[in-house]
């Protein structure tokens, strides 16, 4: 079984710096996927309350006989539930459908600008770790402005800020800012749902050190301090994605995939997603 490093957040816990992550699989699929991630030794299981998966992670994790203390399991606020209250029974509900006592990572899924309630969903996330019912609180799809604006008279810092992240779109402003106030970078779509594996810069390396595309940019994000969680059902791939941890891109290499960054979103737009 592969031992997973893992990553200090702001707050003093611990982050695995590979996860598993459970986007767009259907719920009766998910206890099977999540039950081969945890036997090839994953800890960390991202998963949402939009992804209506919830209840199939949690059926996954009552029977995997993995001590409690051992697993780090993220799930998020979806936007038609942000607000104080709104956040609180949103909680409530994630909670009980993934059967457990605690979230260790609890995210504002994006900011939903026009809304403008990310502040009193922060607010209600603030409460829940003080409640000690969330060990780390965090956002995702966060940009620069949002980030400074929740930060600003807020008791808590954001711990994570999981974003778009692959070598198509490297976020380079992002993690300067994420840097600056200590929030760990969480990567999503790390492998651009495959739209970077087939670039020569990629398919040469993974030549150069027998191993494939995918590894070698999972191996790419580990290398940057990223913390990622790709995402697949097949048992094999599910294993081959934790297999990174043998070897090592050297600084050419490492160079040559950051001349990949071209824009490339596979999701929304932050700034416009409402």
């Amino acid at each position: 079984m592969t031992s997973v490093p893992t990553v200090t957040l702001n707050n003093g816990e611990k982050i695995p710096q590979l996860g598993f992550g459970v986007f767009q699989v259907p719920d009766e699929e998910t206890t099977a996927a999540v039950a081969s991630a945890l036997e090839a030794g994953y800890r960390s299981i991202d998963t949402a309350a939009i992804y209506g998966n919830e209840s199939g992670v949690g059926k996954a994790l009552s029977v995997a006989g993995v001590p409690r203390e051992d697993l780090f399991i993220t799930t998020k606020l979806w936007n038609a539930d942000q607000g104080y209250d709104a956040t609180l029974k949103a909680f409530d509900a994630s909670l009980a459908k993934l059967g457990l006592e605690y979230i260790d990572l609890y995210l504002i899924h994006w900011p939903t600008p026009a809304r403008d309630l990310y502040r009193d969903s922060w607010r209600a996330i603030e409460k829940l770790v003080a409640d000690g019912r969330v060990r780390t609180p965090g956002v995702s799809n966060f940009q620069p402005p949002h980030l400074r604006r929740l930060v600003d008279g807020a008791s808590l810092l954001p711990a994570v800020n999981q974003i778009e992240l692959h070598p198509g779109l490297q976020q380079t402003e992002l993690r300067a800012v994420h840097a600056e106030l200590g929030i760990v970078t969480e990567a999503w779509s790390p492998l651009a749902q495959g739209a970077v594996l087939g670039d020569d810069a990629i398919t040469t390396v993974a030549r150069r050190h027998d191993k494939s595309p995918a590894q070698v940019v999972l191996r790419w994000h580990l290398q940057l301090g990223n913390v990622v969680i790709p995402k697949s059902v097949t048992p094999a791939r599910i294993r081959e994605n934790l297999d990174v941890f043998d070897f090592t891109l050297s600084d050419d290499e490492m160079a040559a995939i950051a001349t990949l960054d071209r824009a490339l979103r596979t999701g929304p737009d932050p700034d416009t997603f409402n």
